[in-house]
């Protein structure tokens, strides 16, 4: 009779033990602070846009060219344009969208001014190009590369549509050839034959 007794105040008291023992485990856990910290933000690092796509041009120069004469130059040797659908007097890009996937803005150096060689320190400027970034100007007038000149000493757009043309060394758009003929591009375009203003 004791025994069965016994038996049963022991059956009785295991469940509670392991009652007792899960609720204090459940204190633990909710008493010991979280190990997981919150996720940091993303860095805020800002890569912003120079919005500089264009020509670098670190350098202008003075270029002899043997069909146009003295003629401006990128320190790389690139030909140098003037559109004439810009104007001088509000010095503003106007060749935008197709226009400039085919004529490269002049771009001022990141910092400072470029080195000039054969032009005049006063006659060159900037304005705001059409990709936002700082075109080099020359007597008002903004700068460009062309995208068919592949190799330096190049004039391939001269004349190009009738509005695109070989800059001299004040600024003024070459015209005619240094013989004094009509103005034609190194691969022998001859002004004007070009189709539409952008000159493609």
């Amino acid at each position: 009779m004791h025994l069965r007794t016994r038996s049963r105040a022991i059956l009785l008291v295991a469940p509670t033990a392991l009652v007792l023992a899960a609720a204090a485990a459940c204190g633990s856990a909710a008493a010991s602070p979280s190990t997981t910290s919150a996720a940091a933000p993303p860095s805020a690092t800002s890569s912003a846009g120079s919005g500089s796509t264009g020509t670098s041009a670190d350098a202008l120069m003075v270029t002899s060219n043997q069909t146009f004469g003295q003629i401006v130059t990128t320190g790389a040797g690139k030909t140098v344009y003037r559109y004439d659908l810009d104007k001088a007097d509000a010095p503003k890009s106007n060749c935008t969208g197709a226009c400039a996937s085919l004529w490269s803005p002049v771009m001022a150096p990141s910092s400072g001014a470029p080195m000039l060689s054969g032009i005049s320190a006063s006659a060159v400027g900037e304005t705001t190009a059409a990709n936002g970034g700082k075109q080099l100007t020359l007597a008002g007038w903004p700068l460009y590369t062309y995208v068919g000149d592949t190799a330096a000493g190049q004039a391939t757009g001269q004349a190009s549509g009738g509005t695109w043309w070989v800059v001299s060394p004040t600024g003024a758009k070459i015209t005619t050839s240094a013989a004094g003929g009509a103005a034609t591009s190194n691969s022998g375009t001859t002004a004007g034959s070009g189709a539409g203003g952008y000159g493609y």
